[in-house]
């Protein structure tokens, strides 16, 4: 019997104001009504289905921050400010225009489109900018309050609109969404998210889900380690001016002291194992996952081709190369049979693409039954290209995997287990990520080397602060805290040209305004060059992705 494995990532950057706690993006709330409801409910209707959810730190306190709004009524994100606002008509000017900027982005066949009253607020938004610009003022109170509410109820999950009452309702009312209709959505949103958490934790507890996690703030540690790690599988990589990141090993470690703690915390216990941001590993980084404790770890089959040679397999776990401290195992994605998931069966019928992965596997099976199947991917970003946000995709496949005596799920401890005597010895690893196997989608362009630049020269002034008597203890947690968010992986993915320049302004400036923030608590004065855009194009052939991102 093949054990399929399947991994799902859960991850989205911190999108708050350092000073402020205002969210400037709504894609972690979008996210948990629709994605991560969703997912739980499919486990939840399927309990045969075994799987490992990968749960990023920086996302549950987001998460938790959206349940206390929700809770309190103190909102932070414009979209439910705005939602909940008694008198649109008196909407400030900012927040009209921060909605009219968002509340289309999603992906419009399957998610604008199906919806004649959402499709509506979108042809009579493109109807008066194609005006003067004065003529947006003949836009009302109602129209905001509609596209609102449209926006909220399009992002929500099917599982929200199958199994509960308001959500449906509204769809079928359209327009003219009253203020106690609004509040009965926000009501139905809050549990929603509030619930997420402990949704997940009883399905750990119950044995049907491992929850994994990844370090803190979802750092790319082999470069904050060393630089010179991208030239590992990139060798003509240009690296930045800074000769490393300061401190970078000692900044890993407290990034997985982090999530372990955030772990035991919010699901009771200590993570086996850890899927690294974007699937990145090197030596050293290996070194230190496995000195913390963690029983396991994975990457992508990119990386294990340049490790061990393009016939290594990923049906099999790994060994950790000779010198590796413990005895951790690692495994290695199968990226067809992960990248169908991710980008091609959305084209697809459902039950199509369900029998087609079935054949898949059961070809993997044929050729030994004793197979190991790792399908790691993002568990939230491809599934509003899917009609239906994938549920008759995930219906057919796990109903089909439950009934399938040839193929049976396991969670990554359960397959590190089963197959600890199958396992082969790593010669050695050659540094990459998911994506394309390199580092080069985080350096090596001039604006992420740039970036980079940015951030050492303020760790830098970080550490010199730190260092002396002159901060107080609470000064000196923030520091800390704040350096952890301007470290995210997630700040130099987008830098570059080949991202939408109206997705990379948003995190060109929420980067910069992360290191503002922190050369005022240093209260030392904020460089000028922090004005100014980091990006100015010059995206290199190599830089790319295997995921799909929020915007």
């Amino acid at each position: 019997m093949a054990d399929l494995a399947f991994l799902w990532h859960m991850h989205q950057p911190d999108y708050r104001h350092p000073e402020t706690g205002q969210f400037i993006l709504p894609w972690v709330l979008l996210h948990a009504i629709k994605d991560y409801s969703d997912m739980a409910a499919h486990l939840e209707r399927h309990p045969g289905i075994r799987c490992t959810v990968n749960f990023v730190p920086i996302l549950l306190d987001q998460i938790e921050d959206y349940a206390n709004q929700f809770a309190t009524g103190q909102w932070r994100d414009p979209l439910l400010r705005i939602a909940s606002d008694p008198e649109p008509d008196s909407l400030p000017t900012a927040d009209r225009d921060w909605l009219l900027d968002m509340a289309f982005r999603c992906h419009a066949p399957t998610m604008i489109e199906p919806f004649a009253p959402y499709r509506r607020l979108r042809d009579t938004l493109a109807c008066v900018r194609a005006h003067d610009g004065a003529a947006l003022g003949y836009l009302s109170g109602a129209y905001f309050a509609d596209l609102a509410t449209w926006y909220l109820l399009t992002w929500s999950g099917e599982s929200l609109r199958r199994n509960g009452k308001t959500i449906p309702e509204l769809m079928a009312k359209g327009v003219n969404f009253t203020l106690a209709d609004r509040q009965a959505l926000l009501e139905n949103l809050g549990a929603t998210v509030a619930g997420l958490i402990p949704r997940y934790r009883a399905l750990a507890e119950r044995g049907q889900v491992e929850l994994s996690c990844t370090p803190a703030a979802h750092p790319l540690a082999p470069l904050l380690i060393d630089f010179k790690a991208a030239r590992e599988a990139w060798p003509e990589c240009t690296l930045p001016a800074a000769p490393e990141y300061p401190g970078g090993q000692s900044r890993v470690a407290r990034h997985l002291a982090m999530a372990q703690d955030s772990h035991q915390r919010r699901f009771g216990q200590p993570p086996a194992g850890l899927w690294p941001a974007e699937g990145a590993l090197s030596t050293p980084f290996l070194n230190q996952i496995a000195d913390a404790g963690f029983q396991w770890t994975a990457s992508s089959h990119s990386v294990l081709k340049h490790s061990a040679g393009i016939s290594a397999a990923t049906t099999v776990p790994w060994q950790a190369p000779e010198g590796t401290p413990g005895d951790i195992t690692l495994f290695f994605r199968n990226e067809q049979l992960s990248d169908l998931i991710g980008f091609e069966y959305a084209n697809w019928h459902g039950r199509d693409a369900a029998h087609h992965f079935m054949g898949e596997l059961a070809t993997i099976h044929h050729q030994d039954a004793r197979n190991l199947i790792p399908v790691f991917l993002d568990g939230e970003n491809a599934w509003e290209y899917y009609p239906y946000n994938g549920w008759h995709f995930f219906n057919d496949l796990y109903e089909e995997l439950e009934n399938n005596p040839d193929i049976r799920t396991v969670t990554l401890s359960e397959a590190a287990a089963t197959h600890h005597d199958r396992r082969q010895r790593l010669p050695h690893l050659t540094a990459g990520s998911w994506v394309y196997g390199t580092l080069s989608t985080w350096i090596g362009n001039p604006d992420k080397n740039r970036a980079w630049e940015l951030l050492c020269d303020v760790k830098q002034c970080a550490d010199r602060a730190l260092n002396s008597s002159r901060l107080s203890e609470a000064d000196r947690d923030e520091v800390l805290r704040r350096l952890t968010g301007c470290e995210s992986s997630d700040w130099f993915w987008w830098l570059g040209d080949y991202n939408s320049p109206q997705s990379v302004a948003c995190f060109d400036s929420l980067f910069r305004e992360n290191i503002k923030a922190l050369y005022r608590l240093l209260k030392l004065p904020v460089p000028g060059i922090l004005d100014h855009p980091i990006s100015v194009g010059g995206g290199s052939p190599e830089s790319g992705g295997t995921m799909r991102r929020a915007n």
